[in-house]
């Protein structure tokens, strides 16, 4: 008996140790920390760079319009400033002449 029941001792616990507990250790749970681990770190990282990706072209394409349209906006209101600037000089400078032509004097 002593023989039978060790043998079946050795043999199935040690075979349900090492085949079924190892197993379950090393493949489920080792495989699962494993992909699990590979899974948050490839989502963590997409999603890292997705957002920056996001962020820097909203950033990029936010500066190139606010600078275009202050540009355009600089650019318009100075063209009209110096129309509107020459236009009233040449008019006054118009009537300054007529009333020197009419010997009137201005101060």
């Amino acid at each position: 008996m002593d023989g039978w029941m060790d043998g079946w001792m050795d043999g199935w616990m040690d075979g349900w140790m090492d085949g079924w507990m190892d197993g379950w250790m090393d493949g489920w749970m080792v495989g699962w920390m494993d992909g699990w681990l590979a899974g948050w770190l490839a989502g963590w990282l997409a999603g890292w760079l997705a957002g920056w990706l996001a962020g820097w072209l909203a950033g990029w394409l936010a500066g190139w319009l606010a600078g275009w349209l202050a540009g355009w906006l600089a650019g318009w209101l100075a063209s009209w400033l110096a129309g509107w600037l020459a236009g009233w000089l040449a008019g006054w400078m118009d009537g300054w002449k007529d009333g020197r032509a009419d010997g009137r004097t201005h101060s």
